[in-house]
């Protein structure tokens, strides 16, 4: 039985932000792999942040991940329909997850990009259980943060073996 953790009253009615958030405006309508889409927006965002203060990122990602919890739970409400493919925020903030604390560098964030979109695929656990079993934007968010946080361990370790001063 799902959690029933949302608490939001979004209709059909509901403002228009809300969606075009929700589909990582509009990167989620794209006519192929729109998860794909949303990924390679929240990997824009990950190179536009880089060289911020890690703590202005981490604000810059629970920003993303609470406007997600938000807006995607009111377009899943409006549409009825559960984690819409069109859904594409938890695949952004999921990135920014990826690129916490990370070096800057092209092979750092393509191989993160990689390991993101297996992970969001594949759904290890608690990720799988999460999208099951978590109910609105909480469910849609929170997968995709578990894969950013496994993608984002994994190049923490290869830059510790890779640089270990």
């Amino acid at each position: 039985m799902p959690l029933n953790v949302s608490r939001s009253k979004c209709t059909i009615h509901s403002p228009r932000w809300t969606h075009w958030l929700a589909t990582g405006f509009g990167a989620g309508y794209s006519p192929a792999a729109p998860g794909t889409a949303g990924s390679l927006v929240g990997l824009v965002l990950v190179f536009l942040l880089h060289n911020r203060s890690p703590v202005f990122y981490a604000a810059v990602t629970l920003a993303v991940f609470a406007l997600g919890v938000y807006s995607s739970g009111c377009v899943e409400r409006a549409t009825g329909e559960k984690d819409s493919r069109r859904i594409v925020i938890d695949e952004i903030a999921g990135m920014l997850v990826v690129g916490f604390l990370l070096p800057s560098g092209a092979g750092y964030w393509i191989a993160g990009f990689i390991l993101f979109r297996i992970f969001d695929i594949i759904k290890p656990f608690p990720a799988g259980w999460m999208e099951r079993n978590m109910a609105g934007g909480w469910g849609v968010m929170l997968d995709d943060t578990v894969a950013g946080l496994y993608a984002n361990l994994i190049l923490q370790c290869v830059k510790t073996w890779m640089d270990p001063s």
